[in-house]
């Protein structure tokens, strides 16, 4: 009998870790748990939680950070950031108010919006893989300059005279349930993002990417080329959420949405993207920006001052940052000194 025969079949141990436990023993799944967890004690500790215009009105909160964080997850993942994503907002808020305002129909004036967010990620994109500077420099820098012409274009003003349908239509729910209508638009954009992430030769060139930038390059990713898509795609859905943050509120301003980059970066991060590139999954951003907005929500009506509500929220996103850390340290310590692993693979610690 020759060797090849007498062989036992291969199981999952021979390639690391159980099919099962790469699936469900990690870091995106413990959010999903924890998501899960803290809705289940919510809506049976505090009052009116469970009602469905709450989750109507919760689920309208969270919706331009969730489209806004699909585009950001990408870019953290290949280890760069863009802090300009609240800035496009207010900007493409006041192109669609100003467009408007002039005679031209919404639609028409959201498509410029939009392609006037693809320009300004373009402009992020450009200066950052094509001068070569680093991305957090770069978007503070264009923090400040796309803020600062949305406020210029229109002033201290805002327009409100939009089409009731249209204001109507970005509140609507879908027939039959509390869940608002924008959340069919953002299901067709996470859905395309996942499979773009996780499904493509793309994908595994962000992930590349975040792990090495030279280790990619010689493996045959267009490094320069994939970062600036991303900062463009950042741009555009930016701008698509602010044509539904102007509608939903019916007014376009030049400080819409300030700040808002805060939260969903806090969002991606708790999500179990690495601030450092390398690792993250959709799954897990969409968990992190939900758990945020129903202990928001949740709190809120616990009549929990704004105040409270951000040291809890900076507080758990400081502990899902360590325990990245601790975690680390722990499977260092288990594998034990003089052992050398292999690198990850990618998407994985």
């Amino acid at each position: 009998m020759t060797d090849t025969a007498q062989r036992a079949p291969r199981t999952y141990k021979d390639f690391g870790q159980p099919l099962w436990r790469r699936i469900l023993l990690t870091r995106e799944m413990a959010i999903v748990g924890l998501l899960v967890i803290v809705y289940v004690v919510a809506a049976l500790s505090v009052r009116n939680f469970a009602a469905p215009i709450t989750i109507t009105y919760l689920l309208l909160d969270v919706a331009a950070i969730l489209m806004i964080a699909l585009p950001m997850t990408l870019i953290i993942i290949t280890g760069e950031i863009d802090l300009s994503v609240a800035s496009i907002v207010g900007l493409s808020s006041v192109v669609l108010g100003t467009l408007h305002q002039a005679g031209l129909p919404i639609e028409v004036a959201g498509l410029v919006a939009i392609v006037v967010g693809a320009i300004a990620g373009a402009v992020n994109g450009f200066f950052i893989t094509v001068v070569g500077l680093p991305s957090l420099a770069v978007t503070i820098g264009t923090l400040a300059l796309f803020r600062g012409l949305a406020v210029g274009l229109l002033g201290t003003t805002a327009v409100t005279d939009f089409t009731e349908f249209w204001t109507d239509l970005a509140k609507s729910k879908i027939p039959g349930t509390p869940i608002p209508s924008v959340m069919i638009l953002f299901v067709v954009l996470a859905i395309a993002f996942a499979i773009v992430l996780h499904f493509t030769a793309f994908g595994r060139g962000i992930f590349a990417i975040g792990l090495s930038s030279e280790a990619a390059r010689f493996s045959g990713v267009n490094v320069e080329r994939t970062k600036f898509i991303l900062f463009v795609l950042s741009g555009a859905v930016s701008a698509l959420a602010g044509i539904y943050y102007t509608l939903r509120f019916g007014s376009a301003r030049g400080d819409n949405a300030t700040g808002l980059e805060l939260s969903v970066i806090a969002a991606v991060l708790l999500g179990g993207v690495s601030i450092f590139g390398g690792r993250g999954a959709i799954h897990g951003v969409i968990a992190g920006v939900l758990l945020i907005g129903i202990l928001s929500s949740a709190l809120r009506l616990a009549n929990v001052t704004s105040d409270v509500i951000n040291i809890i929220t900076g507080a758990l996103l400081v502990a899902s940052v360590v325990s990245t850390s601790i975690l680390a340290w722990i499977r260092r310590r288990r594998v034990g000194p003089g052992v050398k692993k292999g690198p990850p693979a990618p998407g994985q610690d």
